[in-house]
Formats: C-alpha cells, sequence, structure tokens
C-alpha cells in the first residue's frame, strides 16, 4: 500500500517555544525526521513537511511511507494546517497519527489511543473540528500536572524542568519508537507495549 501514514507533531512555532511542555510533539517529530534522514521543507499547507520511509516493526516493515508534519499555525488553529495535508497526500482518518502533550500522564509516560475528547487540548480540539472526525490517532507524551495552583495554560507554555530536561531526549526517542510501533503493530500491541513501560 502506498498511502502515506501523515504524523502530526504539535506545538507552537518559533524559538521563543521550542523548548516548552506544549511543544513535546514537535520534538518527537524531528527525532523522525532524522531517523528518516530527512530535512523539513515548506509546504502549501502551511506546515513544515519531510516526506520520507521508516521502518517500523510487524507487517508494515521496513520502508514504511510517512509524511512528518509540524503545523506553522499556532497550536490552536492546528486544524486548518493537518485538514489540508490530509487533502494533499490523500491520507485516510486511520493513518493520521497526532503527536501532543498531554497534562493528564506522569512526565515519562506515553499513551496510546484512536478517537476520544479533547481534554481541554485546544490543538486537538483544533484538529478534530477541522477533520470533522475525532477517530484519528493519538500519541500522548505525559507533561505531568502543574506543581501548586499554577495554572496549566502558563505550566504548558514554561521549559521542560532541568530535571525532566536531563531525560528529555530519551523520553522523545521513546515517544518515536511509540509512533513506529502504532504504525507497524497496530493501536492494541503497541499499547500493550508502551502502556505497561515505566
Amino acid at each position: 500500500m502506498n498511502t502515506p501514514w501523515l504524523i502530526v507533531g504539535l506545538g507552537n512555532p518559533g524559538p521563543a517555544y521550542a523548548g516548552n511542555r506544549h511543544n513535546a510533539g514537535f520534538m518527537v517529530v524531528d527525532a523522525l525526521a532524522r531517523r528518516v534522514g530527512g530535512r523539513f521543507k515548506s509546504h502549501k499547507a502551511r506546515a513544515d513537511v519531510v516526506e520520507g520511509r521508516l521502518d517500523v516493526p510487524g507487517p508494515e516493515g521496513a520502508g514504511t511511507r510517512v509524511v512528518l508534519a509540524k503545523p506553522r499555525s499556532f497550536m490552536n488553529v492546528s486544524g486548518g494546517p493537518v485538514a489540508a495535508l490530509r487533502d494533499f497526500y490523500k491520507v485516510p482518518l486511520d493513518r493520521i497519527v497526532v503527536v501532543h502533550d498531554e497534562l493528564d500522564i506522569p512526565y515519562g509516560s506515553i499513551r496510546l489511543k484512536r478517537g476520544g475528547g479533547d481534554n481541554g487540548h485546544n490543538g486537538l480540539r483544533s484538529i478534530t473540528g477541522s477533520l470533522g472526525d475525532r477517530g484519528y490517532l493519538r500519541t500522548r507524551f505525559g507533561v505531568g500536572r502543574p506543581p501548586g495552583r499554577m495554572d496549566p495554560a502558563v505550566f504548558v507554555l514554561r521549559d521542560f524542568s532541568a530535571t525532566e530536561r536531563k531525560e528529555l531526549e530519551l523520553q522523545v526517542e521513546h515517544a518515536a519508537d511509540a509512533v513506529e510501533a502504532l504504525i507497524g503493530l497496530g493501536l492494541a500491541d503497541a499499547q500493550n507495549a508502551f502502556h505497561g513501560a515505566r
């Protein structure tokens, strides 16, 4: 099958946001881009994309065609670029993977799912609205809850802490592995492999 997988990392564009917890999706897609040996190029869908092939486990196997994308819009209007990329590459809903930060999961944990609500995540809300369906796949990168009474909206726009940064590269690569497993093994087997981890 030559239909690509569309893997979208969520974040906010620009260097000021690069290290934010909210940019975990961008970090994971950057790691996948290194694996395919590609460089992001500007796409008319208002996103930066890398087209390439990933060697994933299972029946999809070596040379699985992927489009890695980082919307150039701000997080809360990610849906337009994602829908435009879906239309351009003719990707069915079940081959769209969105990688995003998740407050309700502890730092260092990854959760995989299909569908569900947006849980207050404006990027997901925008994507669901633009796609007209919530049945896409999600790779959720745990960032944990904010300390004390800090507003979650403030927390996600702060950089990872010094302690978290010691393991951040490892966590990002772990999440990239989870995306590969999701594509290669399917949701149930990938959940079995990664939900017990950590």
